[in-house]
């Protein structure tokens, strides 16, 4: 509830929000209302740090971080930084190698609309 009314309030600009898997437990309709929300609160300049399992949320950041290799005690390294695209372009990134296939049907799917829309 804490987290519903902060999202309500009107942005200063000037906020930082972390947010730990929110949508788990989400119906996808609303993780789709989650990341406007979000979206609108970076619109107006806030800073927005998610920790996310969720390949949806993950193919919808400006800038990531991927630790790795490994989970657990595998893991808790930088295996990639950057854009979506960009991890998933690295080949040493687990989260890489399961998020190109969706940009690459998201990618057709733009190209189908713009191409029906031209």
């Amino acid at each position: 509830m804490k987290l519903a009314s902060q999202l309500h309030r009107r942005s200063s600009g000037r906020s930082l929000y972390i947010l730990d898997e929110p949508t788990t437990g989400l119906h996808v309709d609303d993780i789709k209302r989650l990341l406007q929300v979000l979206q609108r609160l970076v619109d107006h300049g806030d800073t927005v740090l998610v920790i996310e399992h969720n390949l949806d949320v993950i193919k919808t950041v400006d800038y990531m971080i991927d630790l790795g290799p490994e989970g657990g005690d595998g893991g808790g390294e930088i295996v990639a930084t950057g854009t979506p695209e960009q991890i998933a372009a690295n080949n040493q990134s687990h989260t890489g190698a399961f998020l190109k296939p969706i940009l690459e049907r998201e990618n057709k799917r733009m190209d189908e609309e713009a191409s029906v829309n031209s």
